[in-house]
Parts: C-alpha cells; sequence; structure tokens
C-alpha cells in the first residue's frame, strides 16, 4: 500500500513513518509534505496512493483547501490535535481521525477499517462539513510544538514558552523553565503561525 503524508512538524511525521513500518513492511511512503502548495504540486504530478494521512493544521493553512482544489478518490485519516468534542464530530460524520501524538494500535486499526469494502471515501459533502466545524474551533494561531524529551515524544504549549532563537540555521523553543528543544520550523515559518500579541522577532 503506497500512502501520502501531510504533516507539518517532522518530528510528527518521522513518527508516523516509524510507526507504519512497525505495522506493515508492505506500506510504502511515497512522500511526506508540510504545505498545501508542496500537497498539490505532488497531486498534479503524481498517480494518487492507496491512501493518505493528512494533518489538518498545515504550514498555510488547513488541508482541506488540497482535497476542495484537488479532490482525491483514495481513502483519508486525519490526524489532529482537537479535542474528544471535535473528534467526536469527526466520528459521527464517518470520518478515520487519530489524535496526536499518534499511537501504533490506533493507526493500525484505521489502516485495517480502510482496507475493508465499506471503508468510507471522503466526500466534498464530508469536506464542507468538516471546514463548517472547526472554522470557529481551528487556533488562528499555532497553540502547541510537539519536541522529543529523550525517546519520547511530548507537547510543549505555546503559552510555556519564552521564545525561540536559530542557531546554525536550526530553530529552537525555550520554555518558561529553561528547557530547550529543536523545531522543524524556519524563523519565517514562526512569524507566520505564532500570535503577534504574545511573539515578535527582535531582528
Amino acid at each position: 500500500m503506497k500512502v501520502l503524508i501531510f504533516e507539518d512538524e517532522a518530528i510528527a511525521a518521522d513518527r508516523i513513518v516509524k510507526l507504519l513500518g512497525n505495522i506493515s513492511d508492505e506500506i510504502e511512503v511515497v512522500g511526506t509534505l508540510k504545505s498545501i502548495k508542496k500537497g498539490l504540486e505532488w497531486l498534479d504530478e503524481n498517480s494518487e496512493p492507496d491512501f493518505i494521512l493528512s494533518d489538518i493544521q498545515l504550514l498555510d493553512g488547513l488541508s482541506f483547501e488540497i482535497y476542495k482544489k484537488h479532490p482525491v478518490k483514495c481513502p483519508i485519516i486525519f490526524t489532529t490535535a482537537f479535542d474528544q468534542y471535535a473528534l467526536q464530530a469527526f466520528e459521527v460524520n464517518g470520518v478515520d481521525y487519530l489524535l496526536k501524538p499518534i499511537q501504533e494500535d490506533k493507526l493500525a486499526a484505521a489502516i485495517q477499517k480502510l482496507k475493508k469494502e465499506s471503508a468510507p471515501l471522503i466526500s466534498s459533502e464530508h469536506l464542507e462539513e468538516l471546514a463548517k466545524l472547526l472554522d470557529d474551533r481551528k487556533p488562528k494561531f499555532k497553540e502547541r510544538f510537539l519536541v522529543k524529551l529523550g525517546q519520547k515524544i511530548t507537547s510543549v504549549p505555546t503559552d510555556k514558552i519564552s521564545y525561540f532563537f536559530s542557531e546554525e540555521k536550526v530553530s529552537f523553543l525555550v520554555t518558561q523553565k529553561g528547557e530547550k528543544f529543536p523545531v522543524d520550523n524556519s524563523l519565517e515559518e514562526l512569524e507566520n503561525i505564532l500570535d503577534p500579541k504574545f511573539f515578535f522577532r527582535i531582528n
């Protein structure tokens, strides 16, 4: 099975690739993309994969824009950081979802579901319903970052971050406790995804 991944956080993308390898050696990752722009370019230039693993919030907007501009026939498993109430709405609409950070057993179950003939495809009506549902709930700015803490992945809320800086072409966040973690975003990208009320670039 060929899978295309839309994920704007490198740590999360690497975790997904690793979990897919653990689940089956028959799953081939054909691409990991961070943005709507890159996603549209890939779909225009390649044949559809067997399924897509899609984060909702990408670097340049909601991934729903990809499927509105380039409708796909393959199943989509959405990954999300939204709360359980939003996830229940996903379930009602028949859309597969995974709560981040993704757990291997839940990913395996979602893939098994998509293998069945009864697995639902994502229709344009579903996308419209989901986009409408999340329009008021989605954060306008990034509210958390996934970082590595030893061998584990943890989430750092932006309200616990003191500042960001770049060193030797690598960006880092520093928490209020003085902890430092690398992040997979340039300072230019951080300017666009952080709330300017709390973060601004000094040079």
